[in-house]
């Protein structure tokens, strides 16, 4: 056929049927011409290829008539050559109606067409007007010249001219309130994933992911009729999973401490209707069956749900802006009046920490009463415990549990006491991590779901004289927002531990020194957090059960595991991991007395199958050795960072995503 003479191909056989006419018949050369005039300078050909292994498209228009939508566009190949020949493409086009963004498949509302593969579509043409420059006109007998619409297009099909990445050209303003970014805070570069439809993340025109504007191609604001007998009808919209439902409903359950109804989690924007029967509302509020969109007329749905829902996102963010504790530096008093402790010994002395809690809802913060609070279920807990500390980081608590009595100050703040501390604190500095749990409206109990968390932690003292040594820190490599993202109403984990500064309020007790059990997942904090979320600890964290209460893997192991950006924002440096052991028993079935080392600890969590653990192993990471007496003070032998620190030729980046 005709087409599938390219302009290269053409002018060769023009070339070779001039070069045949110019032998003579008897197969002698002809007689020597005259010699022509000399020739203008001559220009050097525009490169052009016939085949791509990537497709760069570049959007110039598109118009929508009357029974078609034509575009224009450019297309080079992975290095800026112009593709000919192009024989494949395809556009999709969703219409804005009053019920939303609305695609049928049986072609009533919007449309699609293809040119080229298997299927083309009867009418659609495509014509190469220059050098990699084409003009794409497409039936599509739904659509008016005045339809707006939300426009895809693709081009090529793998088959010599690869096939380009879903683009965006046509948006029409208020399609969606969600955006790429609030999206992407989870499912970080979705296209490298393989999460179902992966492939289908489209671009703008600029070349920047459309994620939101690319789903609504397929799953519009109209879901797909149903029929009485359940089966699919090809009227409505294209899929049965309307954008809405996939965002209101599929997230009802994504994870602990997870709530819907907190819109700003995704809604960047106002959201465009508020009638209850209207798009969107419907999914939650009605049968479903989206309705014509009311708009917003200034009322911001966000708000309203936030004020409205029973779970208090309002007063708990309240809460947390209007108030904030002081936690003093443990010290020593030896004359303080006798108070009985836990376990009803009386103490003349003892090891005491002073928290404080004020309202700063005022010009001026004003202290309140922890004891009076607490006897009228305002404060549900306020404890201090004293820790070891050593190279920037907790290694021991040095308290007994349950050992501590409270002093009631006149200033309203609280000491909290400890008569003796354990055997061998002298052998670190001293600091002290404090707690102020504040009740919401829905608080039920200490371990609840329910109130409001301040975690401090004190300055680092000796633990002879009680003197300034330095200020409190530690190596928190994630992002403030890195839990409240997919956490985000506030509440407390357990034990009154709550999700914001990236969950440094639970550094307090999951840290190299305490040895927790974690569920047996993993010790410490970056370790415990790794398994819980994508090692053997995902199921084990009980954040997800089934029907029967067993324990089922959480939403984050539908998320990508190596996008380590949606924690890790700033990026990962091994060479800046402490060299420092820690106390691991939740790596030997909760049997105490065994240390790891630190990054093998980090990347064990995740990859613990026995050729990971063995080269781990061979490179000088330790798992599960006895601890010595003074084991924090001890460096590993861990050459981890030598082949894998961030930059190198297998650094961690180069197989974990640390940018968006």
């Amino acid at each position: 056929m005709m087409k599938n003479i390219t302009k290269r191909r053409l002018a060769f056989v023009v070339a070779a049927a001039m070069g045949i006419a110019g032998c003579a018949d008897d197969g002698k050369d002809g007689a020597d011409g005259e010699d022509g005039a000399p020739g203008e300078p001559g220009t050097t050909p525009t490169p052009v290829t016939e085949v791509s292994e990537i497709t760069n498209v570049e959007y110039i228009a598109h118009m929508v008539e009357e029974g078609q939508v034509t575009v224009e566009f450019n297309i080079t190949d992975e290095d800026g050559v112009a593709i000919t020949g192009l024989d494949s493409a395809a556009i999709y086009l969703a219409a804005m109606t009053e019920q939303g963004i609305q695609r049928s498949r049986d072609g009533s509302v919007g449309g699609n067409a293809t040119f080229g593969g298997d299927t083309p579509t009867e009418g659609a043409t495509i014509t190469e007007v220059d050098d990699g420059q084409y003009t794409l006109v497409a039936p599509m007998a739904a659509v008016q010249a005045d339809t707006e619409s939300l426009i895809r297009l693709q081009v090529g099909n793998d088959e010599g001219i690869a096939a380009s990445p879903y683009i965006i050209i046509n948006k029409p303003e208020n399609t969606h309130t969600s955006t790429t970014e609030t999206c992407y805070s989870c499912h970080v570069d979705y296209a490298t994933s393989d999460i179902k439809h992966s492939k289908y993340v489209a671009l703008n025109t600029d070349g920047e992911v459309d994620f939101v504007g690319g789903c609504m191609v397929c799953h519009n604001n109209v879901p797909r009729d149903i029929a009485e007998d359940g089966t699919s009808l090809d009227t409505g919209g294209y899929a049965k999973n309307s954008m809405q439902k996939l965002g209101h409903i599929n997230h009802q359950k994504f994870e602990k401490d997870f709530t819907p109804t907190n819109c700003y989690t995704c809604h960047a924007e106002p959201v465009v209707n508020t009638s209850i029967a209207g798009n969107g509302c419907s999914d939650c509020h009605g049968d479903g069956q989206s309705g014509v969109i009311v708009p917003a007329d200034g009322f911001d749905a966000r708000a309203f749900h936030a004020e409205a829902t029973s779970i208090g996102l309002v007063e708990r963010e309240e809460i947390r802006a209007n108030h904030y504790t002081t936690t003093s530096n443990p010290y020593f008093n030896p004359t303080m009046d006798e108070w009985v402790d836990h376990k009803d010994v009386a103490w003349t002395s003892g090891y005491c920490v002073d928290i404080a809690l004020f309202d700063n809802s005022g010009e001026t913060p004003v202290q309140l009463n922890i004891g009076e609070m607490y006897a009228a279920h305002e404060v549900t807990y306020g404890g201090a415990y004293i820790n070891n500390y050593h190279n920037d980081s907790i290694v021991a608590r040095v308290i007994s549990h349950g050992a501590e009595g409270y002093i009631e100050n006149a200033d309203g703040s609280r000491s909290v006491c400890y008569g003796e501390l354990t055997e061998g604190f002298e052998d670190a500095n001293l600091s002290a991590s404090s707690r102020v749990t504040i009740a919401d409206t829905n608080w039920e109990d200490s371990d609840g779901e329910f109130g409001v968390s301040f975690t401090g932690y004190s300055e680092v003292v000796d633990p002879i004289n009680f003197e300034k040594v330095q200020d409190w820190g530690r190596r928190h490599a994630v992002t403030e927002d890195s839990c409240t993202t997919c956490h985000n109403n506030d509440t407390n984990y357990h034990k009154n531990g709550g999700y914001r500064d990236g969950g440094l309020d639970c550094v307090a007790c999951h840290n190299n020194g305490q040895d927790r059990k974690g569920a047996l997942s993993a010790p410490g904090f970056g370790p415990m957090v790794h398994s819980m979320h994508w090692g053997i600890g995902n199921a084990l964290s009980g954040a997800k059960t089934d029907e029967d209460g067993n324990n089922v893997e959480n939403s984050a192991a539908s998320l990508n595991a190596d996008n380590c950006v949606s924690c890790h924002a700033d990026g990962v440096s091994l060479a800046d991991v402490p060299n420092q052991y820690m106390l691991s028993k939740a790596y030997n079935e909760g049997n105490a007395g065994v240390m790891t080392s630190p990054i093998t600890a980090n990347c064990f969590a995740c990859h613990n199958s026995d050729s990971a653990l063995s080269h781990m192993e061979q490179n000088g990471g330790e798992l599960n050795v006895p601890t010595t007496d003074k084991w924090f003070t001890e460096g590993t032998a861990e050459s981890c960072a030598t082949c894998h620190d961030t930059g190198k030729s297998f650094g961690i980046d180069m197989f974990h995503n640390f940018e968006r």
